[in-house]
């Protein structure tokens, strides 16, 4: 009866991993590690890709503002409305908390009165540029999974750069550029999102689409992420396994959407007009009540939770492995090359666990190739060679009484690791291998309806 009821259990769970495919949002097929199943052999664990779930990631950046002192209320000073240059009665002072506007306010959870922001000084040192760089510091690798959203409570800026960087801010890369004239400011071409292709989503654009002026309604700006999504995926993102397919085989792409940190780029604020109106300079500044960026700790598909300890995010890594992505095998699990797990095959994915080294497992190579028998392996160190919960055999091999793996031809090695030709240097370009992976990328593609032409 358990047995009946388990096995009802697991389909269930089967089929409801492969309808939250379909759900984007969540990518929540892969928040499960490992599950228990039957097999003829008995009750194993079958271990699988997985990763935390996503969540706004702004509950846990540190920010940094250069000028350091570019915040208004130090001293106090008087700021008009941008639509009425007449109306200036608004005041900015740090040293009261009902009039202070600190960096942190960007990111408060509020409801819609009253609303709360950061804000810039005034362009009082007009013709000097007034130009503020906002980052944003994880200090862990961050995978996006929703656009980034600025909302100002100003007008949005006349010009902006948007930028990312993948090593903890030492090196910079532009994510895109914003503009109410995109040729003058920047010697580009105005694009926007819709006017990439599968083949050219990871160039670089200018956008005049968010730097309008300063009207009530024109407040947001976005750096489109799910639009990307959508040229693999579908407009309403219901074909992820082709996103999943290409993300795991193009780490460009994958790259394009991982993070450390960001940096806006505050250039020239909202003017409203071509000319600044240089009697009341008190108009400009820069103001943003809110920015969400969402996404989930990189773990490299081998962990489901991040922890946020001590104000530091780190992946509790599964699978044997360790480090702050879950980017290497553990001490003692290093009997083959750590590799990043994979999304595919949908729903469940692959775990590449790290398998124990040679050396841990108790055996010495020679014993382990010799041919004995399962009483003496069995009695040496009480060691398993192979099993069915983290000492897989591969390329298709069985495990025998935990003893040795048996493997298919063309396969040998303790764990089926090695192609036979190779030991005996006979492999080549047309041994049949090649030809028999060729085949199975050809029928992946085909399954994942990945059509037309790679991407790199």
């Amino acid at each position: 009866m358990y047995l009946s009821r388990f096995l009802s259990i697991h389909a269930l769970w089967v089929t409801v991993s492969s309808v939250m495919q379909h759900y984007p949002s969540v990518w929540g097929h892969y928040d499960v590690c490992k599950t228990q199943i039957y097999t003829e052999e008995g009750k194993i664990w079958d271990y699988m890709a997985c990763q935390p779930e996503a969540t706004d990631m702004t509950k846990y950046l540190k920010v940094k503002l250069d000028p350091p002192d570019i915040t208004c209320g130090d001293p106090p000073e008087t700021f008009c409305a941008m639509g009425n240059p007449y109306m200036c009665n608004n005041e900015c002072d740090a040293s009261t908390p009902e009039l202070a506007h600190p960096p942190e306010l960007m990111f408060d959870f509020e409801g819609r009165h009253p609303s709360t922001f950061w804000q810039s000084a005034t362009w009082k040192e007009y013709p000097k540029p007034l130009q503020v760089n906002i980052t944003l510091s994880w200090s862990k690798t961050i995978e996006l999974t929703d656009n980034i959203v600025i909302t100002f409570e100003s007008g949005r800026p006349d010009q902006m750069i948007l930028e990312k960087s993948l090593d903890y801010g030492r090196t910079w890369q532009p994510y895109q550029y914003y503009a109410t004239d995109c040729l003058d400011a920047f010697h580009m071409d105005p694009k926007s999102v819709k006017d990439l292709s599968q083949h050219t989503i990871l160039e670089i654009i200018c956008t005049e689409e968010y730097s309008t002026g300063y009207m009530t309604n024109s407040k947001i700006i976005h750096f489109e992420i799910k639009d990307r999504f959508a040229f693999f995926a579908g407009p309403r993102l219901r074909n992820m396994a082709s996103l999943y397919g290409q993300l795991d085989t193009t780490k460009k792409l994958k790259d394009f959407f991982t993070i450390t940190d960001l940096r806006i780029r505050l250039l020239r604020p909202a003017t409203g007009e071509i000319f600044v109106d240089e009697q009341h300079l008190a108009r400009y500044f820069y103001a943003i009540s809110d920015i969400k960026v969402y996404g989930r700790c990189k773990c490299n598909l081998h962990a489901t939770v991040c922890v946020f300890d001590n104000n530091k995010l780190s992946c509790e890594c599964e699978h044997n492995t360790t480090g702050p992505d879950c980017g290497k095998c553990k001490k003692n699990y290093q009997g083959r090359p750590w590799s990043p797990g994979s999304y595919l095959p949908i729903p469940k994915g692959t775990a590449n666990t790290c398998i124990p080294s040679i050396s841990s497992i108790g055996i010495a190579p020679k014993l382990a190739l010799s041919t004995v028998s399962s009483v003496q392996v069995a009695n040496h160190k009480r060691a398993n060679v192979c099993d069915n919960e983290f000492l897989h055999c591969q390329n298709g091999g069985t495990c025998h009484n935990n003893v040795k793996c048996q493997c298919p031809a063309g396969y040998t090695g303790i764990l089926c690791e090695k192609l036979r030709c190779e030991e005996a240097g006979s492999c080549s370009s047309d041994s049949g291998h090649g030809a028999r992976a060729q085949g199975s990328l050809t029928l992946l593609v085909a399954l994942l309806g990945i059509t037309g032409p790679r991407l790199f």
